[in-house]
């Protein structure tokens, strides 16, 4: 239930009674420069007075009280909290559940629970931050696939529009991959941008980067992915790690943190390399003239536009029964 006194905050309730005992205001004036009624003005005035020192220096007087009722004869009793405590405990069972077991409305147990703070259970605790740097370049190469959204128009974030056509909203241009390979000690990055993301792309791409890091002075000594399929299951991967005496190390399923010097990497260049989104995909031309035996029921002149600036749709081009024939 909303508090009837929520457009009031703290300090305007600690504002109006200043008003009126330090600066010696009337009740009507300080209400009528906060907008308020005389009662309210009133009702705050008398909270301050029969609050205690502590309260006061503290501001606890000006904050709301809860609107459970102090005396309330049909609640549960407290040795039927410790039974449903106890069975939670026990079976770490949902409320639905402990109350087949115990005959009981599952309703009641659920507020019996949360007044006990044991609606949910405790959630584990975080894994600490172990943060580590191989000591020589090559140690450690860490790799890692970032998929980036393809555009066929600038999006919103460029020219601040969010009308898009129908036909643009079923247009489907796909995706295009980063593929990203780090060194652990300097930072060494190697990155390409790829169609896909399967095998014969991530080994051809780990055979150019190896190369990249040695014209650099880096021997690779180990690899380190995530699980995926391309990774864990590529033979042509296995194979050439394998042939240039490399160990490929995996980390444990769902802690990316664990990769975390490739995974921030795409976000770190995208204001210098344009890694914000792929490249634009340029539709295909379109032909000046109908195709053989096809007509048009538009004009191949210049369309009217709307008050907004806009193409008509009734001049779009999106796919149709009738054929459209549209000069550029």
């Amino acid at each position: 239930m909303q508090d009837k006194r929520r457009g009031l905050p703290a300090w305007q309730r600690i504002e109006l009674v200043e008003l009126c005992l330090e600066q010696r205001r009337t009740r009507r004036e300080a209400a009528a420069w906060r907008r308020v009624s005389v009662s309210t003005v009133r009702y705050w005035v008398g909270r301050y007075r029969s609050a205690s020192d502590a309260e006061r220096v503290s501001g606890a007087w000006a904050a709301d009280r809860p609107s459970t009722p102090q005396r309330q004869p049909a609640r549960v009793g407290e040795p039927v909290h410790d039974r449903l405590c106890e069975a939670r405990e026990r079976t770490g069972w949902g409320p639905r559940l402990i109350a087949s077991e115990l005959g009981m409305a599952h309703a009641t147990v659920s507020r019996c629970l949360a007044r006990r703070g044991m609606s949910r259970r405790p959630r584990s605790p975080r894994e600490t931050v172990r943060r580590f740097e191989w000591p020589c370049p090559g140690d450690l190469l860490q790799m890692d696939t970032k998929r980036l959204a393809r555009f066929s128009t600038p999006g919103h974030a460029v020219t601040g529009d969010r009308f898009r056509t129908a036909a643009e909203r079923r247009e489907r241009v796909g995706w295009e991959f980063c593929h990203s390979m780090i060194v652990d000690h300097s930072r060494l990055a190697f990155t390409e941008i790829h169609r896909d993301e399967q095998a014969p792309t991530v080994t051809g791409f780990v055979e150019r980067a190896l190369a990249f890091f040695a014209s650099h002075g880096v021997s690779a000594r180990r690899v380190q992915t995530d699980n995926a399929w391309a990774y864990v299951r590529d033979r042509g991967l296995r194979e050439l790690l394998a042939a240039r005496a490399i160990t490929h190390r995996t980390i444990p399923p769902r802690t990316p943190k664990r990769n975390g010097k490739v995974e921030r990497l795409p976000a770190n260049a995208r204001p210098r390399m344009g890694l914000r989104t792929a490249q634009p995909r340029l539709r295909r031309p379109r032909s000046r003239r109908c195709p053989s035996g096809s007509s048009t029921t538009t004009s191949p002149a210049t369309t009217a536009r709307s008050q907004t600036g806009r193409p008509s749709p009734a001049f779009g081009t999106s796919r149709g029964t009738t054929a459209r024939c549209l000069s550029r």
